[in-house]
Formats: C-alpha cells, sequence, structure tokens
C-alpha cells in the first residue's frame, strides 16, 4: 500500500487568485437509488467516464449483470473517479435528466454563487492540480484510489465569478479556433478523396429503394451487410467508370500471415510481426510490436518488403473492416500475424499508394462491406474476398498524379491540424497562467489547504 499524504501536507503552487477548500466550493451528495421502486431497465447508469471527460452509459445489457448500491447524480453536479480521478476521470452531469452511479463515483453539488461549473473542470484538469492528487492514491497497485476527504481538502484558485467568465471566454475562444482548424483539415482530406473518386468514375450510393418488406435467402444469412444484398439486386449503371477495374489477384500475390499458438513464443527464433493494431488505415503504427518465433521457411514466405499492402481480416466496425496501410520497411526482418492479408502486386501495373488510397476510400471499401460475413455480428473478410476485390487501373503516370493530388491534401491537413494542437496547447498555458500564476512562480505552501 503507498504510503497516504495527510491533507494538511499537500503543496500548491503561487496562486494569482485567492485559494479555497475545494470543500467550501462543493459539498457531497448521498442519495440512494431504491432499486425496488426503480427499475435498472429505465436507468441511465454510468458505465465510466473517459480521461477527456466523457460520460459513457452502460448499455441494457450491461445493467442486467449490475449488482451493486447506486446513487443518483443530477444535471450540472460533479462525478469523480476515486481511481482515475486525476487522469481526467471527471465530468460535470449534462442536462440529459438524473445519472445512476456507483459508490466508486462520488457525487458533488457545486456552489454556483461562487464557482462557475465549466471553470471547475478546467481547473481540476490542469497539471497544477493533478499532481497533488497523483501522490495521494492508496489501494493496490492496480486499483489505488483517491479518498474523497483528500479531493474535497485541495485547495483551489477563487477568482471572482467575472473573472471566470472571462478566463473562460478566452479559453474557449482559442479551442474554437483550433476546433474550425480540424474542421478545415477534415474537409481538406474528404475534399481531396471525393476528387480521386470522381477521376475514377465514381462517387456517393444512390439511396436503396423503400421495401417495407425484403426476403433474403438462406445461404446469404452470414452475410455482414444486408443492405448490400439489397443493393446487389437493385439495378445500377457502371458505364460512367472511367477506367476498367480487375480483380485484385490479377496483380499480384496475396497471403496470410503466421498463426499464433503455443509452440512460437518468442525464443531464439524471434521476428518481430504485424498484428491488427498495427495496421490502421493508411498508417502503419510501430508504436508497439511485439514478437514471434519463425522458421527459416516460413520467415523466407513471409517477410516484408517495401511496398506490400496489408489488409485487417476484420475488426468489428464498418470503419475498421478491411483497413489497409503500405508496409514501408518501418521495421526490418518483420513479418505479419494470420489476421492481416498481404498482397504484393506488381509495381509495372500498380502503385502500392494509389491501391492503398483506392481501398481506404469510400467506394473502394464498398466491396469489403458487401461481401464480408458475419457470426457474431462482428464483420470479417477472408483472402478470397480480398483477392476478388476489385480496383480501377488507370496509366502509372495517373496514379503518380491523383496521389501526388492526395498527399498534398494531407499534408495540408496536417499543418492544419498541427496548428490546432498549438493553439489548444497556448489555451491550457494561457488558462493555467491566469489561474495560477506564471509557471516559474516559486511554489508555496497551499493557502486554505487543511
Amino acid at each position: 500500500m503507498t504510503t497516504w499524504i495527510e491533507p494538511g501536507e499537500a503543496m500548491a503552487f503561487a496562486f494569482a487568485h485567492h485559494a479555497v477548500p475545494l470543500r467550501t466550493l462543493i459539498s457531497r451528495q448521498d442519495r440512494p437509488i431504491d432499486k425496488s421502486k426503480s427499475a435498472l431497465a429505465d436507468l441511465k447508469l454510468i458505465a465510466k467516464i473517459t480521461f477527456g471527460g466523457e460520460l459513457v452509459l452502460r448499455n441494457e445489457e450491461e445493467k442486467r449483470g449490475y449488482k451493486g448500491p447506486l446513487f443518483e447524480a443530477r444535471p450540472d453536479e460533479l462525478i469523480i473517479s476515486k481511481i482515475r480521478v486525476d487522469q481526467g476521470s471527471f465530468c460535470v452531469v449534462p442536462a440529459i435528466g438524473p445519472i445512476a452511479v456507483s459508490p466508486e463515483y462520488p457525487v458533488y453539488a457545486l456552489n454556483k454563487d461562487r464557482i462557475r461549473p465549466d471553470f471547475l473542470a478546467r481547473v481540476l484538469r490542469t497539471p497544477s492540480f493533478t499532481r497533488a492528487l497523483t501522490q495521494a492514491k492508496s489501494g493496490n497497485t492496480t486499483k489505488q484510489r483517491i479518498r474523497p476527504a483528500f479531493f474535497e481538502s485541495q485547495a483551489v484558485p477563487l477568482p471572482s465569478l467575472d473573472r471566470q467568465r472571462e478566463i473562460m471566454a478566452a479559453h474557449d475562444a482559442l479551442i474554437a479556433q483550433a476546433a474550425a482548424l480540424d474542421a478545415q483539415a477534415e474537409q481538406a482530406e474528404a475534399d481531396a478523396l471525393a476528387d480521386f473518386e470522381k477521376a475514377l468514375g465514381y462517387g456517393p450510393q444512390p439511396p436503396l429503394p423503400d421495401r417495407p418488406i425484403f426476403i433474403a435467402q438462406f445461404r446469404e444469412l452470414d452475410r455482414w451487410s444486408h443492405d448490400a444484398i439489397l443493393r446487389g439486386r437493385t439495378p445500377s449503371d457502371h458505364n460512367d467508370r472511367t477506367f476498367p477495374a480487375v480483380a485484385l489477384a490479377d496483380l499480384g500475390e496475396i497471403v496470410y500471415g503466421l498463426q499464433k499458438h503455443p509452440g512460437n513464443r518468442p525464443g531464439e527464433k524471434a521476428r518481430p510481426y504485424l498484428r491488427v493494431a498495427n495496421v490502421q488505415r493508411g498508417l502503419i503504427s510501430t508504436a508497439e510490436m511485439k514478437t514471434i518465433d519463425v522458421s527459416e521457411p516460413d520467415f523466407a514466405r513471409l517477410r516484408l518488403r517495401y511496398g506490400d499492402l496489408l489488409f485487417v481480416e476484420g475488426n468489428g466496425s464498418r470503419e475498421n473492416l478491411g483497413r489497409v496501410a503500405v508496409w514501408r520497411e518501418e521495421v526490418p526482418d518483420c513479418i505479419h500475424q494470420n489476421h492481416l492479408i498481404r498482397a504484393r502486386l506488381d509495381p509495372t501495373r500498380v502503385m502500392p499508394e494509389f491501391a492503398a488510397a483506392w481501398f481506404n476510400s469510400h467506394a473502394g471499401r464498398r466491396h469489403f462491406f458487401e461481401e464480408g460475413k458475419t457470426t457474431s455480428g462482428l464483420g470479417t473478410i477472408n483472402s478470397a474476398v480480398v483477392r476478388a476485390a476489385p480496383i480501377p487501373l488507370p496509366p502509372l503516370t495517373e496514379q503518380k498524379t491523383m496521389i501526388a493530388a492526395l498527399d498534398a491534401a494531407r499534408a495540408e491537413a496536417a499543418s492544419l491540424r498541427a496548428e490546432a494542437a498549438a493553439l489548444r496547447d497556448r489555451a491550457a498555458r494561457d488558462f493555467e497562467e491566469a489561474v495560477y500564476g506564471p509557471a516559474d512562480a516559486e511554489a508555496v505552501a497551499a493557502p486554505g489547504a487543511a
């Protein structure tokens, strides 16, 4: 068990404003819910609060499995997580009616005559505040908790309500500017992708016909998208396609990776390998690489080469099904596991970057969504689906021109996102300085901490 820091031992910072203990601004609420009178199905039951402060509710199945006591939290009240409040797991209840919480989530009413809910939420998210909480957990190493009494004893700066309003207005203005830049980045990429599809003769799919009764054949029941079955029976005109499409199998080799089993745990022949988590849409992530034992014949057969395409076999949602990225030798001597499907294409006919852009586009992904299968509600594809995937084939010169346009739009989007991130950093710094004083101010004992 970690050493407990008594409330009076906490240290704080050179506040720019008079500071008071939290307990003078908030009051603990204890409103038990009588489950004999309130059916779980009718309650908005908390599942978690994300580190960003988003309140996530349990679904119907998760509610049925809950057995413990519940308490009520009302709009504009503060909910914190005993385990993760120092990581940002807290929120002010939105105006969606009362929320049911477990004992792991203390509830507090705010004195709005002294502090604004948005201002308090922002103060609690500052590094100056969370540093003290990080040192004050008790419990085992996996589920350390903040004691509510310690949380309530923490000193926070308290400007006047008018000054709180001014500080939040300046902060929110920067955040709004950042959001606008992010929206511009999204739009730049979306426009470039729409131009890419249009140049190939593809556009948004027309609406499905309105059929009050739709009957699928028995052999089609394992198809993940029943919309795709209906669309397949709806006449459509493909005469506007700019270039003829070919099956991916006509352009090269398509193979599965190595299956994991107890016999190939990392040992003397360990090699790095790619998992589903490493292959994002249009991006290889090497943040967490793992190794697996590989025989020399398997290594020779499965070693990834620059320009290989890697398709995700299945990852549940439509957004993730069939996502693809180009391998660019990010890690030497790497292979891939069997939940990834590798395509090694003829470079004299198709650029890997063009193929990846196509299969990550709305039009290119359509094939995987229409042909994906399911046995449990999670969509999957297999190597046969990848082999049959159609891809339009412009001349290489046109492929290069199209990819150059996409790359330019992505570079513009990346610049806009970097500018947005800088604005968010500035908003955080400006807020902390307005509340706590300059960053190099000398730390002092917390006023009012007791």
